[in-house]
C-alpha cells in the first residue's frame, strides 16, 4: 500500500489534514500527518506549550520528516502546504520521496519575487528581530489577512479558533534571508531531474504565499507541473473548498 506524508505549514495544526487523510485512506492510501518538532498532538496541548517551538528551522524540520520516512517500509509520496510545501520539495530532490505535491509552498532559495502581501503576512515575525529564536502566535485579525482573505468572517474565525497553533518564527527568517545566505536552509536543487514528479499549486488570491512566487519556482524546474485555482487564498487545503484540490490531487497522483 503506498504511503501519503501530509505536512502541514506554519501556524496550522497538523490534524487539519484529517480530511484528506480520510479521503486518501477510501482510495487505497496509508496516511501520516505528523506535526513539526515541538508540535504537540492536539491544537489546546501545543497553545498550552508553545515554547516547544522555539528555536525550530527548516532543517530541523525536514530532518523529522526524513526520519520518519526511513522507517516506512517505501518511499511515500509527500503533501505540504506552505512550509510543508518547502519540505516536501526538499524530500522530493535528496530522494527520499516518490512524487511530491506542493500546495502554496513557501520560497525556496532563488525566488526574487516578494509581493507587499506577502511581506505584509510575515510582518508579524519578521518585525522583531527577536522572534528569531521564539514562537509567535497569531492574531485572528492577522489569520483573516494572511490565511483567510477570501472567506467569510464568520469561516475565517472559525477556522482560527479549530486549527492554529504557534509557530517559530526561525523558519520566515531563513526564508527572507536565503538569498544572501550560502547555505540556506531552504534551499532545493531543482536542476535535479532524477527524481518523481512534481506537481505545483498556487491560489490566485493568496496573501501569504502569492501565485507570482509559486509561478517563480515554477520556472526555477526544468520538469515540474503547475495548477494555479484563481479564486482561492492560502487556506485552501482546509477551508470549506478543501476538497476540490485534494480530488485533483488524487487524479493528478493516478495519472
Amino acid at each position: 500500500m503506498t504511503s501519503v506524508v501530509f505536512i502541514h505549514g506554519l501556524w496550522i495544526h497538523s490534524s487539519s489534514w484529517q480530511p484528506w487523510q480520510d479521503l486518501f485512506t477510501a482510495n487505497g492510501y496509508q496516511t501520516h500527518a505528523p506535526g513539526w518538532p515541538g508540535d504537540a498532538s492536539t491544537v489546546a496541548a501545543t497553545r498550552a506549550a508553545p515554547d516547544a517551538l522555539n528555536g525550530i528551522g527548516v532543517d530541523e524540520i525536514t530532518g523529522f520528516y526524513a526520519d520518519l520516512i526511513a522507517a516506512l517500509p517505501e518511499r511515500p509520496i509527500v503533501i505540504g502546504h506552505s512550509f510543508g510545501g518547502l519540505i516536501a520539495q526538499k524530500l522530493l530532490a535528496a530522494g527520499l520521496a516518490e512524487a511530491a505535491v506542493a500546495i502554496s509552498p513557501a520560497p525556496v532559495k532563488g525566488i526574487r519575487a516578494l509581493p507587499f502581501s506577502q511581506l505584509r503576512s510575515s510582518f508579524p515575525v519578521l518585525s522583531n528581530p527577536g522572534n528569531k529564536a521564539r514562537t509567535v502566535s497569531l492574531t485572528p485579525k492577522q489569520f483573516g489577512y494572511a490565511f483567510g482573505n477570501t472567506l467569510s468572517p464568520a469561516e475565517s474565525t472559525a477556522l482560527f479558533d479549530r486549527w492554529t497553533i504557534p509557530g517559530p518564527g526561525l523558519p520566515l527568517f531563513q526564508a527572507a534571508t536565503a538569498n544572501f545566505t550560502r547555505d540556506a536552509p531552504t534551499a532545493v536543487d531543482t536542476t535535479h531531474t532524477d527524481r518523481g514528479p512534481l506537481l505545483l499549486i498556487a491560489a490566485g488570491q493568496d496573501h501569504t504565499v502569492p501565485a507570482s512566487v509559486v509561478t517563480a519556482a515554477h520556472r526555477l524546474y526544468r520538469n515540474a507541473e503547475l495548477r494555479t485555482y484563481a479564486d482561492r487564498g492560502h487556506s485552501a487545503p482546509f477551508d470549506h473548498g478543501w476538497r476540490e484540490i485534494a480530488d485533483d490531487t488524487l487524479i493528478w497522483l493516478n495519472r
